[in-house]
């Protein structure tokens, strides 16, 4: 076995079995778990809130009082007084103030503190009801007519395609879906890169804490020790990566026969969201993580020791957070932004934008091409470039940062280009 895979199976055997990388791998099942656990007992143990009512027509109050709501119930009471008694008693959660002079229906809820937001919607939905059936009733209308106006407009999508006559069909829209898809991508490059930056940096950093490098340098080359380390990382990403991907599969085998999974994916072409899109995403994914492994690889090689690990990998994580926020941002409200546009081609960047915009379909397959062989030809000459500044500085103990080992770094490299 070369040195090489020596090395990267050691580093990546060290990862493997740490503790660390058994919570990263669990923290999403229990974190969902957890949501699952919340969700299906929330409604065994919450009981509805009790909202005491006032109001200048006791009609409305009666009626509002019969009204079978899941979250609440209204509960009519005689004076504002009493149900300020009642509030601090606790025999309510609060208490709504409603006032119909004018026809003007206004209401004003009172609480100790939040019922939350969907308790806030859907009372502003009933007073719109109200509002609405007053309105009516003073224009003379029939329950009919006013329920007519209350109908809403019906919109729809759908995707068209022209073949080479020029002639229009119809297909099934799955920017949504897609959408969706990119917006869980960008989310987990994001998780991986802050998670393996610093892995990446620590471990390149290690020996050069220890001041054991010359001992390795005499029976491995320098080249030979950086690929190493950064391919047994890269490996142990990849692993968490498929860990997710299986269980994916596995859960999706399980509950695929659920009818409410039945329901989402009677809306969805599989073969066409299985298509290209998918598949140049994953590149744009795997090219991303490369790069930006490299990039941590290569601020690990120029910090003195581990413990300044933390500060050489800021600005990729700042470097990253740009992509991140734009993709997120800008990605699916305006996706023929000139700025979506043209970060969707730069490096780091790229892999955070390109996805969104295969999603909404506002590229063309040789615009992503172009952007997949400019991010590959960015991450090979980064490659290159770091192996070498990592042969001259990896015996080069600096105390003055990152930005004065980079110079150092350089200098040194351009002096033994000029001996060779």
């Amino acid at each position: 076995m070369s040195k090489f895979w020596i090395i990267a199976l050691d580093v990546y055997k060290k990862n493997i079995k740490s503790v660390s990388f058994l919570i990263m791998i669990l923290a999403p099942f229990l974190l969902m778990g957890v949501m699952y656990a919340a969700i299906s007992l929330s409604g065994g143990f919450s009981e509805a809130d009790t909202i005491g009512i006032i109001s200048d027509n006791p009609a409305v109050a009666e009626q509002l009082s019969q009204t079978e709501i899941e979250n609440f119930v209204f509960k009519a009471v005689d004076s504002k007084e009493e149900a300020e008694e009642q509030l601090k008693n606790e025999d309510i959660e609060g208490f709504l103030v409603l006032d119909t002079a004018n026809d003007e229906i206004k209401g004003t809820l009172y609480t100790e503190s939040s019922l939350g937001a969907t308790t806030d919607l859907m009372i502003q939905q009933i007073l719109n009801s109200i509002q609405s059936s007053v309105n009516a009733g003073k224009l003379n209308l029939t329950p009919e007519q006013a329920a007519s106006l209350q109908q809403p407009a019906t919109f729809s999508k759908t995707k068209v395609t022209f073949d080479e006559d020029g002639q229009m069909s119809t297909g099934i829209d799955n920017t949504g879906i897609q959408t969706g898809i990119s917006f869980a991508v960008t989310i987990i490059l994001w998780i991986i890169i802050i998670t393996y930056a610093s892995i990446i940096a620590q471990e390149i950093a290690s020996e050069k804490g220890t001041r054991i490098m010359e001992v390795i340098l005499s029976s491995t080359k320098a080249q030979t020790h950086f690929y190493g380390k950064l391919t047994g990382v890269i490996l142990v990403a990849f692993t968490q990566i498929i860990i997710y991907v299986l269980a994916a599969v596995l859960g999706y085998n399980q509950f695929k026969n659920i009818d409410i999974v039945k329901d989402f994916l009677s809306g969805i072409s599989l073969d066409s969201l299985l298509g290209s899109f998918i598949w140049f995403t994953i590149i744009l994914v795997i090219l991303g993580i490369f790069v930006y492994s490299v990039l941590a690889a290569l601020c690990g090689s120029l910090v003195s020791k581990p413990e300044d690990t933390p500060k050489a990998v800021q600005p990729i994580i700042y470097l990253a957070m740009i992509g991140y926020f734009i993709g997120l941002t800008l990605g699916t409200a305006d996706p023929q932004n000139i700025i979506i546009r043209i970060t969707s081609y730069i490096p780091f960047i790229s892999s955070f934008i390109m996805p969104i915009r295969l999603a909404t379909e506002t590229v063309s397959t040789a615009g992503v091409l172009i952007s997949i062989g400019i991010l590959l030809a960015f991450g090979i000459i980064l490659t290159l470039f770091s192996a070498k500044l990592y042969k001259s500085n990896v015996l080069v103990y600096s105390e003055g940062g990152v930005i004065k080992s980079l110079k150092q770094s350089i200098s040194i490299l351009q002096n033994e280009r000029k001996k060779a």
